[in-house]
């Protein structure tokens, strides 16, 4: 017995897409630079130290006096040896006009006048102790800063921006069919 049979055959869509990819292009300029420092002022006041030595004891302790003051020492010593010897002399006759009251006084006078006394070993150290007279009034320096605002004039730069959109199309590549058959 041959009972009819019902073929189906189907084939599928097939549907395809174009992509037209997106371009994208994004450049970004160097920003534009003008940065100006000026320069700071500055002022400065000083005051000069002032330092001085006076060294004049120091040298007259090596003997390295000045004229002016060898003289002043001179007529000073001599003035001196003056007195000394007036004073002397007034004393040594004083003692020969008590003549009569006993004693020697010319042997004592001749022993006094014809022997040097005794002079010392005395260690001196030259020149003396704070003979060098210094004084110092230290000086002073003033600085003024006063610094100067940056100038900037600088500015970014936009960026370039360009965007092409993609594009996307369907096409049929195939259309589904459905084929029915009897088969006997």
């Amino acid at each position: 017995m041959n009972i009819p049979k019902l073929q189906i055959h189907s084939t599928r869509a097939l549907l395809g897409l174009n992509i037209q990819k997106p371009v994208q292009q994004i450049e970004q300029p160097q920003a534009t630079l003008d940065i100006q420092q000026p320069k700071a002022i500055q002022t400065m006041q000083t005051t000069k130290p002032k330092l001085s030595i006076d060294t004049e004891q120091a040298r007259a302790d090596i003997d390295l006096k000045s004229v002016r003051r060898r003289m002043e020492e001179f007529a000073a010593d001599g003035h001196q040896g003056v007195l000394e010897g007036i004073g002397r002399r007034a004393e040594q006759g004083g003692e020969l006009m008590r003549i009569e009251n006993g004693g020697n006084p010319i042997k004592s006078q001749a022993h006094s006048s014809g022997r040097q006394p005794y002079s010392g070993l005395g260690i001196q150290f030259v020149p003396s102790y704070g003979s060098v007279k210094i004084s110092f009034e230290p000086g002073s320096v003033d600085i003024r800063v006063e610094p100067q605002q940056v100038i900037n004039n600088s500015r970014a730069n936009k960026p370039i921006h360009n965007y092409t959109p993609g594009k996307v199309t369907g096409e049929m590549i195939q259309y589904a069919t459905l084929d029915i058959d009897w088969l006997l």
